[in-house]
């Protein structure tokens, strides 16, 4: 079951990874990981000069300079897909709570209620030969479900019991914000039941696309295969699963359409939704998954629920309950597997897809599945200790800075009209400031955890947290929730909240640091503010208003500039190469594009009447650079690294975010007072006749 959430996140990368040490005493000191006596691995400074390579040309390729030392001291270890700045951070964060949890995780009478529940589940995901002995016994329940169907009538309360723990056979469903009116939740049905990263896997041309979908077919043989079927009978019923999804991904949206909000919301009552899908009894569903009466619903694809139908028609029973299977194990939690099982879905979804040799150790698994059923509890340990309220005011600080810049920088828009203008300001000083955690905790007293059931837990885990969003349906949105927990190293901005997030792990150095300079703090944070800011008036945020409505508040004039403005990145970005012969999908990662963009604009802005208060001289130089120069550094860092070519592929055509030497290049040319900084002339790389500014 996935919540419906159209906002965009800041994804620092796909894959997090350990340093590993190449050459010299400094890399040496930064490769400690979280199993070594010296501790957490090492934050980087809010400016790494060791990581400038002096010997590019800022002015050319401003990714290599700013970070092109940075392999010689980092390298991606072989369980791990990518390696970067932000996986620093997350190292350091696995490490911390690492050590939380191992002392949580022995008995004690001390313990409050959350840390006996996250010890407990951490301890028993940990324990490798109880989940190696229990084998399959704690999936059988459920096994068995699937054996018992006699006829398809029989699906609609399967697959509400499967939605409930995570298992989204032929579709999705759970709860939103009404996008009409954003004061209440209202259920969602959403295409769904792929097993492939994305729709157009199953239709993409060429060797490697084809390779992947051979190799697919295999991997899902040698699931059921390990479920106890003949091997002819899997490589059967693979192939036929195939046929399905292939069937399935063919009435869905692709992941470009799906960035438009207007083409995934279509209110529908639950007897329109019933003339789609005439198969699934939609008021029984509803009811089995605790939540009866459902009159209306946001049916986000109408299409597909039309196909679905088909589908089901045209499908045999037995092929149906192979997909179910396979459905089955393959959304179940792969660490509470039996390890052939768990070695069988790295090696396809970790190594083939994302280019990862190894996998990862079990603690940090562990340490991930943890936060993933009880990130409010693990959190809650956490922020006591990690995250201090002088922290979050510096941060808030920081925030009001980059707020004013947007202000500033609307009035500047001669462009836009007056009544825009008004109304965009209007949505500006509504934005929520949500800084480290929430103000009220998540109540966990009702989720069993069972020291030594590692499945168990995983499927209470999710059934719990699925209830706790299903019974928020036809009931005010509360504003204060988080979508991703204190421990995540990560932000966002979500349009129907109209709010901006970022989690406490997220805010540790160098993206934030209160001991480093003004010019690092606004060049890393700074910029990632921005970016948050600057997604309210993307090309997909700007069609929500400031009380998170999706509504069309601008004037036509208006709409067709702004639009005409981010066509110019559009064209830009389509020029870039992500990897080998794969290109950027420019209208993909529009709206990241364009908050990569205006984040920096801002930030710059707001370091500029920074400067101007604090007196700070801006033409002195530093270790050989001024203050303007070191912000720019400093957001190149955001970026330092990269990702397997597997994984760069991965992402390229499937996540809305550029790979990160774009999201350096890509802006920094787009600011002339870069080039100024640095010297650049005209023409060059990082300072084209012609450069894209939409904020």
């Amino acid at each position: 079951m996935n919540r419906f959430f159209p906002s965009a996140v800041l994804l620092l990368a796909g894959g997090f990874a350990l340093a590993i040490p190449v050459s010299s005493a400094r890399a040496q000191a930064a490769a400690s990981t979280p199993l070594d006596a010296n501790g957490p691995v090492k934050l980087l400074p809010g400016l790494d000069k060791e990581l400038i390579d002096t010997a590019a040309e800022p002015c050319v390729n401003f990714a290599q300079y700013s970070c092109g030392n940075f392999s010689k001291f980092y390298q991606i270890p072989p369980d791990k897909p990518g390696y970067g700045t932000a996986y620093i951070i997350y190292d350091h964060t696995q490490a911390v709570l690492h050590e939380l949890l191992d002392s949580v995780a022995l008995p004690s009478d001390q313990h409050t209620p959350n840390e006996h529940k996250i010890g407990d589940y951490y301890a028993t995901c940990l324990d490798d030969k109880a989940i190696l002995a229990a084998g399959l016994k704690p999936l059988q329940p459920e096994l068995d479900r699937i054996s018992a169907l006699t006829d398809k009538k029989q699906l609609t309360d399967l697959v509400a019991h499967d939605q409930m723990i995570n298992v989204n056979a032929f579709f999705n469903y759970s709860e939103q914000q009404d996008f009409a009116d954003a004061r209440q939740q209202i259920a969602f049905v959403d295409q769904g039941g792929i097993g492939l990263p994305e729709r157009d896997y199953y239709f993409r041309a060429g060797d490697a696309a084809e390779k992947t979908r051979k190799d697919y077919v295999a991997h899902v043989a040698t699931m059921l295969g390990l479920l106890g079927e003949p091997s002819d009978q899997a490589s059967a019923d693979a192939q036929k699963i195939m046929t399905l999804e292939t069937a399935l991904a063919k009435v869905s949206m692709d992941v470009t359409d799906r960035r438009d909000p207007h083409n995934v919301y279509h209110m529908m009552s639950t007897a329109q939704l019933t003339q789609l899908t005439p198969d699934i009894d939609w008021p029984q569903f509803f009811a089995s998954t605790g939540v009866p009466g459902i009159a209306n619903l946001n049916v986000a694809n109408p299409d597909f629920f039309k196909g679905l139908e088909a589908i089901l028609d045209s499908t045999d029973l037995e092929t149906i309950k192979a997909y179910l299977r396979w459905q089955l194990v393959h959304s179940a939690p792969h660490y509470a597997l039996p390890k052939a099982m768990d070695d069988a879905n790295f090696e396809f979804f970790g190594h083939e897809l994302s280019g990862q040799p190894e996998q990862r150790p079990r603690w940090e698994r562990c340490v991930s599945a943890t936060d993933d059923a009880l990130g409010e509890a693990l959190g809650q340990v956490y922020v006591a200790s990690a995250f201090s309220a002088a922290q979050k005011a510096f941060m808030l600080e920081m925030v009001s800075d980059i707020e004013d810049a947007m202000d500033r920088e609307l009035d500047a828009q001669d462009w836009m009209s007056v009544e825009t203008r008004i109304k965009a300001k209007l949505k500006l000083h509504m934005v929520a400031n949500k800084i480290g955690y929430p103000d009220h905790w998540r109540d966990y007293s009702k989720l069993t955890v069972v020291r030594g059931d590692a499945m168990g837990n995983a499927l209470r885990a999710a059934e719990f947290e699925n209830q706790r969003q299903l019974a928020k349906i036809g009931k005010p949105v509360d504003r204060g929730e988080w979508f991703i927990s204190p421990s995540t190293v990560n932000a966002y901005y979500d349009p129907n909240m109209n709010d901006i997030n970022f989690a406490a792990a997220f805010l540790q150095a160098p993206l934030f640091d209160p001991q480093a300079s003004d010019a690092e703090n606004f060049g890393h944070i700074g910029a990632i503010v921005g970016h948050e800011l600057t997604h309210g008036f993307d090309d997909e945020g700007s069609q929500f208003d400031g009380n998170g409505n999706l509504s069309d508040w601008w004037t036509p004039d208006d709409r067709k500039k702004f639009d005409a403005m981010t066509d110019c990145e559009v064209n830009e970005y389509s020029n870039f190469t992500a990897v080998d012969d794969v290109k950027l999908n420019a209208k993909l990662t529009l709206g990241e594009n364009t908050a990569d963009n205006g984040g920096l604009r801002l930030a710059y802005m707001a370091f500029l009447a920074d400067a101007r208060r604090k007196g700070i001289d801006l033409t002195a130089t530093h270790d050989g650079y001024t203050p303007i120069q070191e912000f720019f550094l400093a957001y190149g860092q955001d970026w330092c690294g990269g990702w397997r070519p597997q994984l760069t592929r991965l992402l390229a055509q499937t996540d809305p975010h550029s790979p990160d030497f774009i999201r350096v290049n890509g802006v920094v040319q787009n600011l002339p007072e870069f080039g100024k900084a640095f010297g650049c002339k005209v023409g060059q790389p990082m300072m084209p006749v012609n450069a894209c500014h939409v904020w």
